[in-house]
C-alpha cells in the first residue's frame, strides 16, 4: 500500500514541476498533424462520415509519423503512428468498397431515385435487394397481358417504370396501374409466404411497359435475413394498396345517382347535379332493396 502511495504521489504532485519551457516550437509537421487530428473529430456518421474521420486521421498520423522520424528520432513515438496511419488506411480500403460505384440500369436507377434514395436506403442496402432477389427489368408490349384472370400464378413481385397497365374483372374496368405503382400489391398482400394463388384480375398494357420484377420466393428469403427490409416493403405495399383502394372509391357510383365510399360501406352521398360528366369508366354498384 506504501508503494501505491509514494507511486500516487509521485505520479501527482511529486513529478518535477515546469520551470522552464522548451521556447522553440516542435515545426510545421507537427502542428499540421494536430491540426488534421481535429479535422478527423469533425465527422459525421455513416459511411461518408466514417470515411472522412478515417482520411483525416490518416493524414494525421502520417504527419506525426513523419515528425517523429525527422524531428524526434524516436523510434517508438513512429512506431505506434505508423501502426495507427496502417489501421485507418484498412479502414479507408473497407469504407471505399463499400461505397464503390454501383452501376444499374436506368431503370433501376429511376426507382432508386423515386422510391428508395427519399427513406434513406443506401445503394449499399439497393444492391441488396436487386442482386440477392435476382430481380430484372422486363418489357411488356402494347397489349399485352401482364396476368390473366384466373389463370397467371402469383409468383413474383413488379413495380411499373414506365407505362400504364390496364386493370379488369370479368371484362369490367377497375383502375390503372402508373409508374412507380406495384402491379400486383393487392394479390402479395391477399397471400401468406407459404401460400400460392392465381391473380383475380386481368392486367393488360394500354401503352409499351417497362417493369422491375423480383422473384416471391427470392424475397422472402431476403426479408427473413433483413427484418427491416420485410418493414419497408410491407410499408410500401400498403401504401400502394391504399392509393390504388383510393383511386377506385372514385370510379363507384350507384344507379340511383350516389357515389358509394367503400372506405364506409354503410354510407354514401348524392353526387354534385353539376358535375361534368366523366369520360373515364365506372364502375356501377346495384343496390338491392
Amino acid at each position: 500500500m506504501g508503494d501505491n502511495v509514494t507511486f500516487w504521489e509521485r505520479l501527482v504532485i511529486g513529478h518535477p514541476v515546469c520551470s522552464d519551457w522548451k521556447q522553440e516550437v516542435e515545426g510545421s509537421i507537427y502542428h499540421l498533424a494536430s491540426v488534421f487530428f481535429v479535422l478527423g473529430c469533425m465527422g459525421g456518421s455513416g459511411y461518408f462520415g466514417l470515411l472522412y474521420v478515417y482520411i483525416f486521421f490518416a493524414i494525421s498520423f502520417l504527419c506525426t509519423s513523419l515528425w517523429a522520424w525527422m524531428d524526434v528520432c524516436a523510434a517508438d513515438v513512429f512506431s505506434w503512428n505508423f501502426i495507427l496511419l496502417l489501421i485507418c488506411i484498412v479502414q479507408i480500403i473497407h469504407l471505399a468498397y463499400q461505397l464503390r460505384t454501383v452501376t444499374f440500369d436506368k431503370e433501376f436507377q429511376d426507382v432508386y431515385s423515386a422510391v428508395f434514395k427519399p427513406l434513406g436506403i443506401s445503394l449499399t442496402i439497393f444492391r441488396k435487394i436487386i442482386s440477392y432477389c435476382n430481380a430484372e427489368v422486363v418489357t411488356l408490349e402494347r397489349d399485352h397481358c401482364y396476368a390473366v384472370q384466373g389463370k397467371t400464378p402469383i409468383d413474383k413481385l413488379s413495380l411499373l417504370v414506365s407505362g400504364r397497365i390496364r386493370v379488369t374483372v370479368d371484362g369490367e374496368f377497375l383502375h390503372y396501374i402508373f409508374p412507380l405503382q406495384f402491379l400486383d400489391s393487392p394479390e402479395w398482400d391477399s397471400l401468406k409466404p407459404s401460400e400460392e394463388g392465381l391473380f383475380q384480375v386481368t392486367l393488360t398494357a394500354e401503352t409499351k411497359c417497362r417493369y422491375v420484377t423480383w422473384r416471391r420466393k427470392k424475397l422472402y428469403l431476403l426479408f427473413a435475413k433483413h427484418r427491416f427490409l420485410a418493414r419497408l416493403f410491407s410499408l410500401l405495399i400498403s401504401s400502394d394498396i391504399a392509393d390504388k383502394l383510393y383511386a377506385l372509391n372514385e370510379k363507384v357510383f350507384v344507379d340511383s345517382g350516389f357515389r358509394f365510399d367503400i372506405r364506409l360501406p354503410n354510407y354514401y352521398h348524392r353526387a354534385l347535379p353539376d358535375q361534368e360528366p366523366s369520360t373515364t369508366p365506372m364502375i356501377r354498384i346495384q343496390i338491392s332493396p
